[in-house]
């Protein structure tokens, strides 16, 4: 390749998983005000250069520049994601642990690790996985089959 040519690189294609993780995080950032959310996501682009889309492939990066923004508050915020991407996969995890009685510190990254190589055990070995996205006022089914396509469709509220 001459100097003058620009090597372009393919767009990295985003997976079902880190779509819903985007979800998760925004949703959080989300409870903040949509203000706040704007102001984040726009110092990880420039400060941290972390594009939003970035996120799931840069996961220690941006734990550690949210570290940066919030001192000890980031950890709030990750607790908040765990809790965004847990309610929307509802895969069971556990950890070892060497007593039943002692519960494992695990970090922001640790948990997104676990429940991406999770999800992609569950969704080679079943021919669909279901997991939901979006608000809970405007929750969102989605269907993954054993050829990575994705179907969505609305879940309607019983009463």
């Amino acid at each position: 390749m001459k100097k003058d040519q620009i090597a372009l690189k393919k767009p990295k294609q985003v997976t079902p998983f880190d779509q819903i993780l985007l979800e998760a995080i925004d949703e959080a950032l989300l409870s903040l005000g949509e203000n706040v959310k704007t102001s984040i996501y726009f110092h990880l682009d420039n400060k941290f250069k972390i594009m939003r889309s970035e996120i799931p492939s840069k996961i220690n990066d941006f734990s550690d520049a949210l570290e940066r923004i919030f001192s000890s508050g980031a950890g709030h915020l990750e607790i908040l994601f765990m809790k965004n991407l847990h309610s929307k996969l509802s895969l069971h995890c556990e950890w070892p642990s060497r007593c039943k009685w002692v519960l494992t510190e695990v970090t922001f990254q640790e948990y997104v690790c676990l429940m991406r190589h999770k999800f992609e055990e569950i969704s080679s070995n079943q021919k669909e996985i279901d997991f939901f996205v979006g608000t809970i006022e405007e929750q969102a089914h989605i269907k993954i089959n054993s050829t990575g396509s994705a179907s969505r469709g609305k879940n309607q509220k019983e009463c």
